[in-house]
C-alpha cells in the first residue's frame, strides 16, 4: 500500500532529532511541604529522527507517552534528560527570538476538536489569532483574506468564518483546527491523535485533506496515534512504543508486513480482519495481564511480564534497538541472538 510513501524522503535531510529524551513527571505526598516519593517514567530514553516532507508514525496502547513526546516537541513540557534538534538547533538553548521562530514553524493538531477550539471565538477569530499575535499581519482586511484563503484550502466554506464551534460538526471543527494551524505557515505539524474522535467517514476525508496539505505545502507531519490502519495508510515510518520506549522502528509497509517485536506481533494481530473466515483461521496471541505502571516498571525488558517469547535474562537485560533488517529496528533479546 505504502511503497511510493516509503521513498519520500529517503534522500532528504533530518528535519527533527530526538536524542536518548527523558521525561519523568514527579509523584509528591504531602500538602504544605510537597516531597517527592517517586517519577512517573512518562519517557523513558527514546531516540529516533524524522526527515523533511515525511509523516512519521507513533503507536502504541494508551500510557506508553506518545504524546508526552508530542508536548516536549512543542516545547510545552521541559524535559528531564536528552535534547530535541529542530534543523540542527537544541529547542532548549533556544533565545527568546528564536524560540518565537520555532513556534511558528512547528504547531499541532490536537484530538478533540471541540475542547481545542475556544466556545465564545468564531472561525474567523480562531484562525485569524495566531496570524495576529505573531505579527504576520495586524490589518483586519488581510487577515480576513487569509482566513478564507485558508477555509478554502481545508475544504470549508468562506460561510462557517462567522460561525462558532458548536454550530459546525466534527468534521468541521477539525477542518478549522487544521487551518489554524497552517495560519502561520508552519513546516513541521504534530497531530496528536488527529482523526480518533471522528466518524470514520469523516476520518477518510481528513487523512485525505491531510495528504494534500503535505504535497502541496511541503510539510512534515508527526503522526500520534493508535488506529492502525490509519497508521499504516497515512504514514511512511512506524515507531511502535510500550511503557515509555520505542520497541520497533521500520517503514511502514515493512514493519506491517513483517513485525519482529512480539509486542508490534501482537498489536497487529488485535485488528479484527473483515472476512469473518480468515478471522476464524488466523493465529492470536493474546496479551495476558495489565500494562505495568510507569511509576514502577519492569527491570529489564519492560515488556516481558506480557511476553510469550519471554526468558530469564530478559528479566535483567534491557534490550536496545538492533537493526534486525535493513531500515528495520527492534529491541528484544531474543532476536539478537
Amino acid at each position: 500500500m505504502n511503497s511510493s510513501l516509503n521513498r519520500v524522503g529517503d534522500d532528504t535531510a533530518t528535519l527533527l532529532e530526538i536524542r536518548d529524551l527523558e521525561k519523568y513527571f514527579p509523584v509528591t505526598k504531602g500538602v504544605m511541604f510537597k516531597r517527592v516519593v517517586g517519577w512517573v517514567k512518562a519517557v523513558d530514553g527514546v531516540s529516533f529522527s524524522i526527515r523533511k516532507g515525511e509523516t512519521f508514525g507513533l503507536v502504541g496502547e494508551s500510557g506508553c507517552g506518545k504524546t508526552t513526546i508530542g508536548r516536549c516537541i512543542l516545547n510545552l513540557e521541559r524535559l528531564t534528560r536528552g535534547a530535541i534538534h529542530y534543523a540542527g538547533e537544541d529547542i532548549n538553548a533556544l533565545d527568546k527570538r528564536d524560540a518565537l521562530r520555532y513556534r511558528r514553524n512547528v504547531q499541532a493538531i490536537f484530538q478533540d476538536p471541540f475542547s481545542s477550539l475556544n466556545p465564545r471565538m468564531r472561525a474567523r477569530d480562531i484562525i485569524g489569532e495566531p496570524i495576529y499575535l505573531h505579527g504576520k499581519s495586524r490589518d483586519t482586511a488581510s487577515i480576513d483574506t487569509r482566513v478564507g484563503n485558508l477555509l478554502d484550502v481545508c475544504g470549508l466554506s468562506s460561510v462557517l468564518a462567522e460561525r462558532y464551534p458548536h454550530e459546525m460538526s466534527g468534521g468541521q471543527r477539525q477542518r478549522v483546527g487544521i487551518a489554524r494551524a497552517l495560519a502561520l505557515n508552519p513546516e513541521f505539524i504534530v497531530c496528536d491523535e488527529a482523526v480518533s474522535a471522528l466518524d470514520v467517514s469523516v476520518q477518510a476525508q481528513i487523512i485525505n485533506l491531510m495528504e494534500d496539505l503535505r504535497e502541496e505545502f511541503g510539510l512534515t507531519y508527526l503522526f500520534i496515534g493508535h488506529d492502525l490502519s490509519v497508521i499504516h495508510h497515512l504514514c511512511h515510518r512506524v515507531a511502535v512504543m510500550y511503557l515509555g520506549k520505542i520497541v520497533e522502528l521500520a517503514d511502514a509497509d515493512e514493519l506491517f508486513d513483517d513485525p519482529q517485536h512480539p509486542y508490534t506481533r501482537a498489536l497487529l494481530e488485535s485488528v479484527p480482519v473483515p472476512d469473518p473466515i480468515v478471522e476464524s483461521e488466523r493465529e492470536h496471541n493474546i496479551l495476558e495481564g495489565e500494562i505495568p505502571s510507569p511509576l514502577n516498571p519492569p527491570s529489564g525488558c519492560v515488556f516481558h511480564p506480557r511476553c510469550h517469547m519471554a526468558v530469564a535474562n530478559c528479566r535483567f537485560e534491557l534490550p536496545v534497538l538492533v537493526e534486525i533488517k535493513p531500515r528495520h529496528w527492534a529491541a528484544c533479546t531474543e532476536l539478537e541472538v
